[in-house]
């Protein structure tokens, strides 16, 4: 496969669920605006420490089976008796793991409760997340049979219609009990995701396999949950981390303040993981395809690292300008405190979507442990810092410790990838890297001084950067379609023709 066309792919892939995903995200900015204003900060702190609570137990109980399963059923394509087995498997673990998951958090409500609160007050809550779990686990396991068979299309629609529905359902609860009904908002969700779903696996071709006996099941569970465990810790590292500084936060500096670093939060994770998970989509079966190739892995990796900086660059440095406008109309202004954390976090946002295409070459390459110390690495550096600054300068410092923790985690990343498969970053690389860190550490300094100016100045570089990132995008398309070859044209007579990739 040319570069040009594994280019087109990955676009495509990226066009597709990029879609979806900005549906979703309108869909995010409404429910989150209508909970800022029924609830106040207070109401969206405590609604992210149940999610926390919710993705940290959903990833210990999942064993990271969700990532090793699309891996496993990629591979199974074409050998239908073994992806038979990978799929019956996969569904009656998920089952299996999620029900101990939420029998054990109910037992454990009433500690889990202090833990969190100081008091039991909302142990009942607690312990009705682990239905939660249940239903996520489940989820988790269809969505991953629909990118592992590459469904985009349908993976797509569930995203859309799942969040719609539960965003639907959940603010109804809220609307008509308050903060009471947060529980609601928390169990519709992954229950419609469950049930929509399960629409399009249905129509999958059947299972032909038999029913497997306990020897063949734990032979084909066994390699996907070693492999799945690792992910596992390394996602559960972040959500553990996440839910220690809420904590930490709420304790120290009260609920309120928890609502402002969630916010801050809530807009990066929602912008952030919309591109990641659009070229995740299929970047991550192919590079698993080619990751013994390392010139192919090599080129493959600076192409996505390309395609990410090129069109997210632009939307990061208008939001560290724009983020006092994008706060009041995403929450309200009451969440005043979120914007200088946004504005730091978009900057090391920087360094996330620079080294995400590289940390997946360990992910591809099944380096499990190296995987999980990875992801450890900017967990420690953020939750160090936070622990011990948070008393003495404030909620700002979570900020702070996003920024170094990314840049660290940029670091150890390069290292591992280089070591391990030789990567080289090309000069396209370097140059998307470096302006996108100088421009936003620019517009950051200026926002901080004069937050007129920074507004003003966003959008004309957000603009620049953007028509270069344009031009980087077309030349790994091609002349491919009537719209790519219009653009050809305009750059040409602009005295700045594009050379497509070979």
């Amino acid at each position: 496969m040319s570069e040009l066309s594994s280019s087109r792919g990955l676009i495509k892939s990226m066009l597709v669920i990029g879609s979806a995903q900005v549906v979703n995200i309108l869909i995010s900015i409404v429910r989150m605006k209508v909970l800022a204003v029924l609830l106040g900060p207070s109401g969206v702190g405590l609604l992210s420490i149940y999610n926390s609570l919710l993705g940290m137990v959903k990833q210990t109980a999942g064993l990271g089976m969700g990532s090793s399963g699309v891996r496993e059923i990629a591979y199974s394509r074409g050998d239908e008796a073994t992806l038979s087995r990978v799929r019956r498997v996969l569904f009656a673990a998920h089952l299996i793991q999620g029900t101990l998951a939420m029998i054990a958090v109910w037992l454990l409500r009433e500690r889990i409760a202090i833990w969190l609160f100081g008091d039991t007050l909302r142990a009942t809550e607690v312990g009705l997340i682990g239905i939660a779990i249940l239903l996520g686990l489940l989820a988790a396991s269809q969505t991953a049979l629909l990118q592992g068979l590459r469904k985009i299309g349908d993976l797509g629609r569930v995203t859309v219609l799942g969040a719609f529905v539960g965003t639907l359902a959940g603010l109804a609860a809220v609307w008509l009990q308050g903060e009471s009904g947060l529980i609601w908002f928390i169990l519709v969700q992954p229950l419609a995701v469950v049930l929509i779903a399960l629409h399009y696996t249905r129509r999958l071709p059947k299972p032909i396999a038999a029913r497997l006996s306990l020897v063949e099941t734990w032979d084909v569970w066994k390699p996907m949950a070693k492999l799945g465990a690792a992910f596992m810790l390394g996602g559960l590292a972040t959500a553990a981390t996440l839910l220690l500084v809420r904590g930490r936060i709420s304790q120290e500096l009260g609920l309120d303040a928890a609502g402002y670093f969630a916010a801050a939060w809530g807009i990066t994770m929602t912008y952030v993981g919309f591109l990641l998970g659009a070229m995740g989509a299929d970047y991550y079966p192919r590079l698993t395809e080619v990751i013994h190739d390392k010139i192919a892995a090599v080129r493959l990796m600076n192409d996505q690292a390309q395609l990410g900086l090129a069109i997210g660059g632009p939307v990061l440095l208008l939001l560290i300008g724009l983020a006092p406008w994008v706060i009041t109309l995403l929450y309200s202004s009451a969440f005043e405190p979120t914007v200088t954390l946004l504005q730091w976090q978009m900057v090391g946002n920087v360094f996330k979507l620079a080294s995400w295409a590289m940390s997946f070459s360990i992910v591809a390459a099944a380096r499990g442990k190296t995987f999980f110390l990875m992801e450890l690495s900017f967990n420690i550096v953020f939750l160090s810092m936070v622990f011990v600054f948070l008393p003495h300068v404030g909620l700002e410092v979570t900020a702070y410790a996003f920024v170094l923790g990314y840049l660290v985690y940029l670091t150890i990343v390069y290292v591992l990838a280089r070591s391990i498969h030789g990567f080289r970053w090309q000069a396209l690389s370097l140059g998307l890297l470096g302006l996108h860190t100088s421009l936003g550490l620019a517009l950051l300094v200026l926002a901080l001084i004069a937050p007129f100016a920074a507004a003003m100045a966003s959008p004309l570089l957000a603009a620049a950067t953007g028509l270069f990132g344009l031009r980087v995008v077309l030349s790994k398309v091609g002349k491919h379609g009537r719209l790519p070859t219009r653009l050809y044209g305009i750059f040409a007579r602009l005295g700045w023709p594009i050379q497509s990739a070979v």
